[in-house]
């Protein structure tokens, strides 16, 4: 190790240019810097303070270029391991070492993943609707912005609110699940009302649209599995891309009676936070994609762990990129898109504009694709003068009660 690359400093910086996001800067004894993302929608400061008062004092004096070594202390060497504080900061710090080893290097961040085994990275956009007319013109709306592939979510009659559903009648940016509150907003949810709906809404689509678009749902955890396996078997003439998060997959085992009963594609995953959660899933072959982001499961170190285990089973990648993943998380996704040999797809929500004025990032999108861009590193940096006019504001997420009012998974 040479001095210049020991750390000098690890930086936790919070910033909430349209909502909240959380930063790590490491910067070492030469003053180069890295970037992770550490934004733990609706719980930032849990992880913030993880950083701050118990990681970043370890990393001071450590070789950045020691990336694995630096992994395994924090994810070993804590005791408590797992869960999604902990893994969210390692993957901060994990994902600024891996910044900082490429700008030495003096190479865009995937050549050191093994280069580019494709020219771009597949993107899917979202698509939403107060009903099915004003979804059909915001899928109009992704294709006209070059988006080759949709995810599509509308109200349910009779229901309130619909998670993924915008406010507004159009606009790509104008959903945020997270609401600025101090307390969280409680929603209404009836599974009979939304399982009798989505397979007229693919139905609508495909009439609309015709079989070629790729289509993608989410069901984002409300279902049990005799429920997926239903909607899944009923989504089946539409040939959906996937069925993402049909049940809530802590019990893995429950996935086995969703895939006995339907062939339609499942994606599961983002609440995920290493390894040992898709154990089963994939070994088994019960999911066919992962969806999870490094900005949750470890980092880049984490997050190449599970795809190079699913590859093994014919697993595909399909990365979280909601707009609670930072800009320094999609990049970090978007390079390890770009190297990895089984990609599947990768989740494009774009920020509100004002997240560019604190994120400056060099990746790019056309023609339905991303490329993570060829600077040096991830290819994102942070504005501190921008970010200083945009204070942390307490905002969390939804919480879903069924008509009778008991606690539902949101």
């Amino acid at each position: 190790m040479t001095a210049g690359t020991r750390i000098r400093s690890a930086e936790v910086l919070i910033s909430s240019p349209s909502r909240n996001f959380v930063t790590l800067r490491i910067t070492t004894e030469d003053g180069v810097t890295g970037l992770g993302d550490a934004t733990l929608n609706g719980r930032e400061l849990s992880v913030a303070s993880y950083l701050q008062d118990h990681v970043a004092p370890l990393l001071v004096g450590l070789d950045a270029h020691r990336i694995e070594d630096t992994w395994q202390l924090l994810y070993r060497g804590a005791y408590w391991r797992r869960g999604p504080v902990t893994m969210t900061a390692i993957a901060a710090v994990d994902v600024a070492l891996w910044d900082i080893k490429a700008k030495l290097a003096g190479m865009p961040l995937h050549q050191l993943l093994g280069g580019a085994s494709r020219d771009g990275v597949l993107v899917y956009g979202h698509a939403s609707g107060r009903d099915l007319d004003a979804l059909h013109d915001s899928v109009r709306e992704r294709i006209a912005e070059g988006f080759h592939a949709v995810r599509i979510q509308a109200a349910v009659p009779g229901i309130r609110t619909v998670y993924g559903v915008s406010s507004k009648p159009t606009g790509r940016s104008s959903y945020e699940p997270a609401q600025r509150a101090t307390l969280a907003v409680e929603t209404e949810w009836d599974t009979d009302r939304y399982l009798r709906f989505v397979p007229d809404m693919f139905d609508s689509v495909r009439q609309e649209f015709g079989v070629e678009l790729p289509l993608l749902h989410d069901g984002h955890h409300r279902m049990t599995p005799i429920q997926a396996a239903r909607l899944g078997k009923d989504l089946e003439p539409y040939r959906p891309f996937w069925l993402e998060d049909c049940t809530p997959a802590e019990n893995q085992e429950a996935l086995r009676l969703v895939r006995q009963h339907t062939t339609t594609p499942l994606a599961i995953g983002e609440v995920m936070n290493t390894v040992w959660d898709f154990q089963t899933l994939i070994r088994e072959h019960l999911i066919d994609f992962v969806r999870a982001s490094a900005a949750h499961t470890g980092g880049i170190t984490g997050l190449r762990r599970v795809f190079d285990y699913a590859a093994l089973y014919g697993v595909r990648s399909g990365s979280h990129g909601a707009t609670d993943i930072s800009p320094v998380g999609m990049a970090a996704a978007l390079h390890l898109d770009l190297a990895i040999n089984n990609f599947g797809i990768q989740e494009y929500m774009q920020h509100d504009p004002l997240v560019a004025e604190v994120f400056h990032s060099a990746y790019t999108f056309a023609d339905g694709c991303m490329h993570p861009g060829d600077d040096p590193g991830l290819g994102v940096t942070y504005d501190d003068a921008a970010a200083d006019r945009f204070a942390y504001e307490p905002a969390y997420l939804p919480v879903a009660r069924r008509v009778d009012g008991t606690v539902h998974d949101w």
